[in-house]
């Protein structure tokens, strides 16, 4: 009974101190934000969908159910996102000022102390120095997270993405990472190959969220169509979609545009829809960048676009003003 009981006792003061190993604690503190809520998905599918962290009092606790290493990305009210590296069992703590977001630091593991300080060194390098930071820090940490990010980040979704060098990085990162399932499913994904300029669709077919058939076959029949990338969280992306509305009103059945939704969650999609009046075909099968369409088409990065005419890939992951010019130009 005397042994029970001090197991009893062991168990609630380990619980006192942290959180178990099946579990993934995130405390944070704010200045200058007393109330609100900001949201938090996952690439890597370790929180299903999109969710909500409420404040209150300046501060918020955030806890779930982890089993393996994973990112978060919080996304702020001012949709600036910042990644969170959770590990099974282990507790980080959050402090900033709500004024001054790209300064945060996040404490408690040694992949979160890291990013902070690659942060840190890069706050005030030219774009250059940070791609050459980033890869600096992927061979002197291949065994951290933290350079799936950063590949991400600075090597896929760029306005010029360098596939060759991503490959490399996540070649390197797999070999000191045997069993790290998400770097393998994205060295897969590099494996297949991007769509080039000049290429055609690969074979295809899905449905749209009213069950419309949506296919490679059906894309390559059109004259001009836009394939836009977008979720509800990225403002870029949205701004992206309200302005492909403006275009698709003003050159009426020579645009064809068709939505593919990265958001985990169907309602959210569908209420965007709905308040914005986008009325073109928008897939959305929930399972945000591990969708199989999404690997098929090589997608990384949100907002991304492909432009087709006549079936052949014309432009493709151009900024809002780029990809509008380029409209008007082929139209």
């Amino acid at each position: 009974m005397k042994h029970f009981a001090y197991f009893v006792l062991l168990t609630l003061v380990l619980m006192s101190c942290g959180t178990d190993n099946r579990h993934f604690k995130l405390d944070g503190r704010l200045l200058h934000l007393n109330q609100g809520e900001f949201y938090v998905y996952s690439p890597e599918g370790i929180v299903k969908g999109m969710d909500t962290i409420k404040i209150a009092g300046g501060r918020f606790t955030y806890e779930i159910p982890c089993d393996r290493k994973g990112t978060l990305m919080i996304v702020f009210p001012n949709f600036y996102e910042q990644p969170v590296f959770a590990t099974p069992g282990e507790k980080v703590d959050v402090q900033g000022d709500a004024s001054h977001l790209k300064e945060l630091e996040v404490k408690g593991t040694k992949d979160n102390e890291l990013m902070t300080q690659f942060r840190k060194r890069t706050s005030s390098a030219s774009p250059p120095e940070v791609i050459a930071f980033a890869e600096q820090f992927i061979h002197d940490h291949p065994q951290s997270i933290v350079g799936k990010y950063l590949v991400g980040k600075y090597f896929l979704q760029s306005p010029k993405p360098d596939y060759q060098k991503a490959k490399k990085l996540v070649a390197f990162m797999v070999e000191n990472q045997p069993r790290e399932g998400s770097l393998i499913r994205l060295q897969k994904q590099l494996s297949v190959g991007h769509l080039a300029v000049g290429s055609t669709l690969p074979q295809f077919s899905t449905n749209d969220i009213n069950g419309n058939t949506v296919s490679s076959q059906s894309l390559k029949s059109a004259h001009l169509v836009v394939l836009n990338v977008w979720s509800t969280w990225s403002y870029e992306s949205l701004s992206t979609m309200m302005r492909l509305n403006y275009l698709q009103k003003k050159y009426g059945g020579q645009l064809k545009v068709v939505g593919i939704c990265l958001d985990g969650s169907l309602k959210e999609c569908r209420q965007t829809l709905s308040r914005d009046s986008i009325k073109w075909s928008n897939i959305c099968d929930e399972q945000m960048f591990e969708s199989k369409l999404v690997r098929q088409l090589g997608l990384s990065s949100i907002p991304d676009n492909i432009i087709l005419k006549n079936g052949v890939v014309v432009a493709k992951s151009l900024d809002l003003q780029a990809l509008e010019k380029k409209i008007q130009e082929l139209i």
